[in-house]
Formats: C-alpha cells, structure tokens, sequence
C-alpha cells in the first residue's frame, strides 16, 4: 500500500498528547520571517533576496494564488499513490528539491544536511555546481537515493567535462543545466550589504576539488585563495552560449539533459527540437530578471507548445502543497521546492530539511485528495479556475 503523507497530521496531533509541539511551523509561507529573525541579515537576504525590486517573486506568488481550485466530491480517494514516472524514472511523488547553492551559509552542515533528509524522505536532490561541499561527500551522503547534478554552464569546456565525469561517477543520473543565469542580475538586498558570498570562497568546493580547475592555477588553492576566487569568477558563467553548444554537453552525458530556467514557449520548442528530455519553467525564483513574467503564468503555453515532447518541470513560488497541485494542473509533471527547504536548514539542519518535505506533502496529499483526485495523473487544467479578482 502506497505512503499517505498525509498521516504526518496524526502524528504532530499524537505527539501534542505529550506536550510536544512543531519545532518549526506548519504553514511554510511563515519560515522566511522566522528565518530573517534567528539568522543573519547577509545569509537570510541572499536567499530571499530577488532581481530589482523584487516583483518577479511576488508576481510568482500571485500567479499561483490567482488560480483557485474547483474540489470534486463522492470519488474514490481513500487509497492515494503519489507515484509518478519522470524523466524514466519513478518517483514515490512529484517532487524534487531544487539547485540551491551557497547553502554553508544557512549551516553548517550544509549540503550534507540536505542530501540525508531527501534520502530519508525519498525525495530526488539537485545538487548545485555551486555547493559548498563537494559532489562526491554529497552521494556518500545520499547512498543509493536519486540524485541529480545542476550545472552552472561556464566558460572552461575543460572544467565541464570534468564535473560531468565526476557527477556521473558519483551517481548523479540527470543533468539540469541552467541557462538564465549567464551574469549575476541586480540585486539591491545583496547589494545594499555588499554581500557576495562568492568572494570569500563559499560555494566553490566543487571547483576548488576539481584538478581540471586546478590547472589553470599558477599556485595552489590554500597557498593563494583569493587567485582561486577570481579565476572562479572569471569562468562562472558563459553569455556566448547558443543552442548548437547544447552537442558539447550530450557528447559529455549520457544520461536525461534538462534545461532549466525555459519562459518562452520557443524556446521549448527549441528544446525539444534540440534533443533534450526536458526543461524546468523556472524564473530562478525571481532572482534574475526583475519584471519578468511570473513562472506559473509561463507554464501553460510552454506544457502546450512541448509537453508531448518533453518533460515539463517547474519551480518559483512554490511554497505550499496547494501550490504544488495547481502547478501539475497548469502542466508540469513534476515540481522544484527550493526556498522553503533552505529556510527549513538554516532554522534546523537536517529535521527542518525533512519538516519541510513532510509538511508540503501531507497538504499536498490532503489537497489531492480533498478534491477528489487518487493520484496525480488525473490533475488537469480543469481543476482550476482564475480568479478575476
């Protein structure tokens, strides 16, 4: 019989008989300000932090909030499976966490903490080429439990095919390269602070492990640090990349390719036609260009135009299990989480990572249910209405 994930109610309700009460909430839209009052303004203002002045991230939320779902009742729910196939392999729910880099700055135990609380729920994790801790301790970490590598796609083919190499030794079996993030956009919460974690070495450890990387170094990284973080800089990212480059990752992958940050519907198409498996609509949850269109008012044209060709995922702006229903019936097969798990690390390491995954399953689970669907398959845009108000 299938997980009901919505059991997790029971047992905080059970646990309350004793006097034990959530360490975190239950409403994941509540960890941001928690999160801005336990831990520092650097940290906390550069993972909520947006581009500009911060519309994109609240246009994310409002798309989703203007669409309101239509419950069904008198159907067969009592036996639920979230069950879902993505991307050839199947998942026990449509649910991925989402490349976060820097993460060190939340805690300590930073990508490590992540990869056993995905485990230990059964979760897929996307591991930032920007991590603070190396590939390699992350799948020690994880086992034998899905795993993916996110690429930052960057100047140095030789640096790629390196971290290609390493990422498929390491168990990593999809590639989600992201694309909208060439340049660093402007963002006045960093800015304000002059806070770039970069600069001091934080989210390099993929690099700084990497001996094609280390190549290119007149001296080693520990005896001249601050030569590592500008030759980092220099090769980050790549704004030359066109989609005849997309050849050079095939050749160097051999497993499922996904193109994340897609808003356009030809670039879906271009996607498709280049051969890829799928593509995340994804904005960066905001973080790259301030006014642009929100992610779930994007994903509908892009699941039309492509979704028979390839596998539509999405992330920005999710942050509840009724956000995770609309997006499947707005199209995506399968959804990124990203902030809320972060906040759950920087607030309680590895139990916070978990209470965030249990927390938006089980709503995600009642949702499904409540309105009368057994499964995720069923999900469909006619679910939905929008509200005109």
């Amino acid at each position: 019989m299938a997980r009901h994930w919505a059991d997790f109610q029971y047992e905080i309700y059970l646990n309350g008989m004793t006097g034990t009460v959530p360490r975190l909430p239950t409403d994941l839209t509540r960890l941001e300000e928690l999160a801005a009052h336990r831990l520092g303004p650097g940290p906390v203002g550069y993972v909520a932090g947006s581009a500009g002045d911060g519309s994109t991230a609240r246009a994310n939320r409002a798309a989703l909030a203007r669409r309101r779902i239509v419950p069904r009742v008198l159907r067969d729910v009592q036996e639920r499976d979230l069950t879902t196939e993505v991307l050839g392999r199947t998942l026990p729910v449509p649910l991925a966490l989402a490349p976060v880099g820097t993460i060190s700055i939340m805690h300590p135990d930073a990508e490590p903490a992540v990869a056993r609380a995905a485990a230990a729920q059964g979760v897929p994790y996307i591991l930032s080429s920007a991590a603070s801790t190396p590939m390699e301790q992350v799948a020690e970490a994880m086992g034998d439990a899905e795993r993916w590598f996110q690429l930052y796609w960057g100047k140095d083919r030789e640096v790629t095919r390196s971290f290609l190499a390493r990422a498929r030794a390491a168990g990593f079996s999809v590639l989600v390269v992201t694309l909208d993030t060439p340049l660093l956009a402007w963002r006045p919460r960093d800015l304000d602070q002059a806070y770039l974690p970069f600069l001091h070495g934080v989210s390099t450890a993929n690099y700084f492990t990497d001996p094609a990387f280390r190549a290119g170094l007149a001296k080693p990284v520990h005896e001249d640090p601050k030569a590592a973080v500008l030759h980092f800089l220099g090769l980050f990212g790549d704004a030359g990349h066109t989609w005849p480059d997309l050849d050079f990752l095939r050749e160097h992958w051999d497993g499922p390719i996904v193109l994340k940050g897609i808003l356009h519907p030809d670039d879906a198409r271009l996607a498709a036609d280049a051969g890829v498996d799928g593509v995340v609509v994804s904005n960066h949850g905001g973080r790259q260009v301030a006014g642009s269109v929100a992610a779930a008012d994007a994903l509908p044209r892009i699941a039309r135009a492509a979704g028979d060709r390839l596998t539509v995922l999405f992330d920005s702006g999710v942050r509840t299990g009724d956000d995770v229903f609309k997006a499947l019936a707005l199209g995506a097969r399968a959804v990124l989480l990203g902030r809320p798990y972060v906040y759950g690390l920087g607030l309680d390491g590895q139990a916070g990572v978990e209470h965030v995954i249990r927390c938006l399953l089980a709503e995600f689970d009642l949702t499904l249910a409540l309105s009368g669907h057994a499964g995720p398959a069923t999900v469909s845009p006619a679910d939905l209405v929008e509200d005109p108000g």
